[in-house]
């Protein structure tokens, strides 16, 4: 792997504002692909609090490219069925075990977990968190960025090639592009409390419960340790008591739990908001900064996570003079149906979860039985739910689906980093092999071929997603299509089209 060199000017290639997990999994991104890189933190330290908990399938994927997957499999409690409850009776209880994937299953890890482990890897490989530094504002100039930032008060200037806001819903980055937060706020307020409990309810199960009351979801973090959403009427003291929690647990939930003890709680507000778009110019944002919505899914934290991951490989042809500006632009363009899709799909859960007019909840209990126990729809609630069923679909650097591929030899940190796999099936005809083989030997710097079981032709980005799959033909259209979609995102273009 080439790594960067030190610049003489002191500029480094990108600049991280904010140290949650998306900032971090971005800052160990850097590192694996050898880019030089800065991350500010307002906060002292890292927070000893949890807010985000679930990581879901395909961010087990991304991690598990990453090099990072080890010890959250460590740390996890793994939630295998979703259960629908109200007053005693299941509506619903749904497998959540995707096919196709290693991980089928949900990893219940505390966001202090999440983060402590990537704050520990980050430091394995030779990077810091600079705490106490809070991001003030930033001039774009032709070839970087100038960052004025505060460290304890100081005043201090940076320089980047890029800057990313990973600085969470209020975020300065985001207010310094003056791009506005489109959405509203949920009328309820809710309550996030960290409860000790007895074991009756399974430890691989997650409830959710609906009520005239309001909803109630119950997330396992262990056998006996449980996180509790919920809506609450009005706050009772400055944060959630054990008394409060038990009542409502009492009120909506199986009544077999039990609350023992409050490790932590507080109250907050949710809102359904995002951006138009998620840069401008050399400053880009991401996580928090660029979209919020409903805890309710368990959503945001990996939605966040795949920013980035989207991001990454981008900045990295990029910085490594490969990529174009499409390929930058291509940022927005692709993670903004995402967005929008996971904001439609927790709004419209939100609403389920808290419908308030009796005829809704009846119809919602007669609903839910009886379409719970579709195929499809089964099928279709996992891959959402799982991110799994995300695609690239439309995207001008995708000719085709552009969904989700991991194999084997993607995995483990190493497998996989700034170069596209050309992937060509074992019985393919000569004609095609021996294209691909010129075309990858034309720009072996971003592509590399590889003999695959899979029949055709298959052109894998960085990030693990088709940018096109074709039958084998001896006219070498598919070499071709190839061709065009690498010179279209590249510098490396006047190669691809001579060759």
């Amino acid at each position: 792997m080439e790594r960067r060199t030190a610049d003489p000017a002191g500029v480094t290639d990108v600049l991280i504002v904010g140290a949650g997990p998306v900032g971090l999994f971005l800052a160990n991104e850097c590192a694996r692909r050898g880019l030089r890189s800065r991350i500010i933190e307002t906060r002292a330290s890292q927070s000893a609090h949890s807010r985000a908990l679930a990581i879901f399938p395909r961010t087990l994927e991304i991690f598990d490219m990453a090099g990072l997957v080890s010890p959250f499999l460590e740390a996890a409690n793994r939630v295998t069925s979703v259960a629908l409850q109200t007053h005693g009776r299941t509506l619903a209880r749904l497998r959540f075990t995707p096919p196709d994937t290693p991980y089928p299953f949900v990893a219940m890890v505390p966001q202090n977990v999440t983060e402590r482990l990537l704050v520990s890897e980050l430091q394995r490989r030779g990077s810091e968190v600079d705490y106490e530094t809070t991001f003030v504002s930033a001039r774009q100039q032709a070839d970087s960025v100038l960052v004025q930032a505060e460290h304890r008060g100081t005043p201090i200037s940076l320089r980047a090639s890029f800057v990313v806001g990973c600085d969470g819903a209020h975020s300065a980055v985001r207010h310094c592009l003056n791009i506005p937060f489109a959405g509203a706020q949920y009328a309820a307020l809710f309550l996030l409390a960290d409860i000790e409990t007895n074991t009756i309810l399974p430890a691989d199960e997650l409830q959710l419960c609906p009520s005239e009351s309001g909803p109630v979801a119950i997330f396992p973090m262990s056998a006996t340790r449980r996180r509790i959403v919920a809506s609450v009427e009005k706050p009772v003291g400055d944060a959630p008591s054990l008394e409060l929690v038990r009542g409502i647990l009492a009120q909506r939930a199986p009544p077999e739990i039990e609350a023992r003890s409050l490790h932590w709680s507080s109250y907050f507000k949710i809102h359904h908001r995002h951006v138009a778009k998620l840069a401008s110019g050399r400053v880009f944002i991401a996580g928090d900064a660029a979209h919020i919505h409903s805890p309710f899914g368990g959503q945001g934290m990996n939605t966040g996570l795949q920013d980035v991951w989207n991001l990454a490989w981008k900045l990295d042809l990029f910085l490594h003079g490969h990529g174009n500006q499409e390929l930058l632009e291509s940022y927005s363009i692709e993670r903004l149906p995402i967005i929008k899709s996971v904001i439609g799909t927790t709004d419209r859960l939100t609403k389920i979860m808290g419908a308030s007019s009796r005829l809704a909840q009846m119809l919602r209990d007669a609903f839910i039985p009886m379409v719970s126990r579709l195929p499809p729809l089964q099928h279709a609630f996992v891959q959402r739910l799982s991110e799994l069923g995300i695609a690239y679909g439309g995207s001008p650097l995708v000719k085709g689906a552009g969904e989700r591929w991991l194999e084997d030899s993607m995995r483990g940190g190493d497998g996989i980093r700034n170069r596209f796999l050309l992937l060509v099936g074992e019985g393919t005809h000569s004609v095609t092999r021996q294209a691909a083989q010129a075309l990858c030997g034309t720009v072996s710097d971003i592509a590399e071929l590889r003999m695959s079981p899979r029949p055709g032709v298959t052109l894998v980005r960085p990030d693990g997603y088709v940018a096109y799959s074709g039958s084998d033909r001896a006219d070498g259209a598919a070499i071709r299509s190839i061709r065009s979609l690498l010179a279209r995102q590249t510098h490396d273009r006047s190669n691809l089209i001579a060759s």
